[in-house]
């Protein structure tokens, strides 16, 4: 029975993804994929890791029919990924679930058919299958087969009119190759693997720290006033960056483009060094033995303080990126730098916490791991195109009609519907209708293994357009 879905599976995964475009397929390949799981092992699907990852990679394959961008499509195998590793051993971290989910689908089958002898070094099938055995019970009477064939049709001119007249065409090697490779994924899925020894170390890898048995007052002391001193003038030198900064920023004009774009981008490096560096230290001092010191109250005291202060120096970043956008619109470097805040200001607050509760360096991993899987999987659901163009259009004080129409066909209806507000040139509104047009001709021109909601949605619109040509 099992083996039956695999194939039936398997026959489906070449119908869905051969020779199409990813939409609705992606969205049945995800349906299928957690059936066959659930037929193998149902039971994995009471553990509360199992169901919440089955749930959210049926999520990201609804957000790929819905919101059809690379994105959410890289969303979605990530959480393919996820929940594959999950259903190999729920209680992991989300990046040891990634590694097995990997694993498991590339060599899932080799890795439970394989022993290794590791005593005498040698590589043994097991015996509940024989590949040669296989390989001769079908390769050796089709190999005979096709030679006697051509014997007798050089020894019978009648039989040879009759081979002749057999016509193969309609079978397509192509499509029964991604068939086999359909096979081979579900084949590799249906029971994940574990990746040893890097699963069981992840479980009895502890979020909390202890106090180790080398515990010496002597040199946490030592280590306690370098790192207060150290900290104590960093702290001195952020404050006296950040009081410049915002002199600066009151008293000059930063009205240009010029002048925001040197202020944001020379901002975000200095960002991305101080950040780095200040978890590096922080991490470094708090990584062990000093967090149960009785006298590290200064220095707890200092590196919130300076946790605090970097946090001051995001916000001032964001809003210089904020007048940035509001002056001449949205891009997606501009979004990235908002995304790239956001994820600093995550790693600051993680740390933080780490520092406060005594926390290790695999706690920050776990938890920041999982965020950004979580950050994906949300701006997957947005239609960026869209939205940098409702905004440039509609909010910004400015913006550049050639760098929207030169977005992808996914803001081709919002820019064909606004044209008729927007003081733009003849030849930019030529330019948008024949986007527009490509578009709705790239859309009607879809397989049904191809088509995602929007396909829906511009039914009447198309017959609009085509009846005003």
């Amino acid at each position: 029975m099992k083996r039956a879905i695999i194939i039936i599976a398997s026959v489906l995964f070449g119908l869905l993804f051969y020779d199409k475009q990813i939409g609705l397929n992606l969205l049945i390949f995800s349906i299928i994929t957690l059936i066959v799981l659930i037929i193998h092992d149902s039971k994995k699907f009471k553990e509360r890791n199992v169901l919440i990852s089955a749930i959210v990679y049926i999520c990201t394959g609804v957000i790929v029919f819905i919101n059809l961008s690379n994105l959410s499509i890289i969303a979605n195998c990530i959480a393919f990924f996820t929940l594959i590793g999950v259903n190999s051993k729920s209680n992991t971290s989300i990046y040891i679930n990634w590694l097995n989910g990997v694993y498991s689908t590339i060599a899932g089958i080799f890795h439970r058919n394989v022993d290794v002898n590791e005593a005498q070094q040698q590589i043994t099938l097991k015996k509940d299958i024989d590949i040669f055995h296989w390989v001769k019970l079908l390769g050796i009477p089709i190999a005979f087969i096709i030679l006697f064939v051509m014997l007798y049709k050089n020894g019978n001119p009648m039989f040879n009119d009759l081979i002749n007249k057999i016509n193969l065409d309609f079978i397509n090697l192509e499509w029964i190759l991604f068939c086999v490779l359909g096979y081979f994924l579900f084949s590799n899925i249906s029971k994940p693997v574990c990746v040893e020894p890097a699963t069981s170390l992840d479980l009895n890898t502890d979020n909390i720290l202890v106090k180790s048995k080398n515990f010496s007052e002597e040199t946490l002391k030592k280590e306690t006033q370098l790192g207060t001193l150290l900290i104590a003038l960093l702290n001195l030198l952020i404050v006296f960056y950040i009081v410049t900064d915002i002199l600066y920023l009151l008293t000059n004009d930063l009205n240009s483009a010029s002048a925001l774009s040197n202020q944001v981008h020379s901002g975000i490096n200095t960002l991305i060094a101080s950040i780095i560096i200040a978890i590096i230290i922080i991490l470094y001092f708090f990584r062990g033995d000093l967090n149960f010191y009785l006298k590290n109250t200064t220095l707890k005291n200092l590196t919130y303080l300076w946790i605090i202060l970097n946090i001051v120096l995001i916000v001032l970043i964001a809003n210089k990126n904020h007048t940035y956008i509001t002056s001449f619109g949205l891009t997606y470097k501009r979004i990235g730098v908002n995304v790239y805040i956001f994820l600093t200001l995550i790693g600051l607050i993680t740390t933080l916490l780490k520092v406060m509760n005594i926390k290790s360096l695999v706690y920050l991993l776990r938890v920041n791991t999982q965020l950004s899987f979580a950050i994906v999987i949300i701006l997957s659901t947005i239609n960026w195109d869209n939205t940098i163009t409702n905004y440039n259009l509609y909010k910004a004080e400015s913006f550049d009609i050639d760098y929207l129409i030169k977005l992808s066909d996914r803001n081709a209806i919002t820019l064909y519907n606004a044209k008729a507000n927007i003081i733009i040139s003849e030849d930019n509104k030529g330019r948008i209708d024949q986007k527009y047009l490509n578009h709705i001709k790239s859309l009607n021109n879809k397989d049904w293994q191809e088509v995602h909601y929007e396909y829906f949605t511009v039914t009447e619109k198309t017959n609009a357009y085509e009846s005003s040509k």
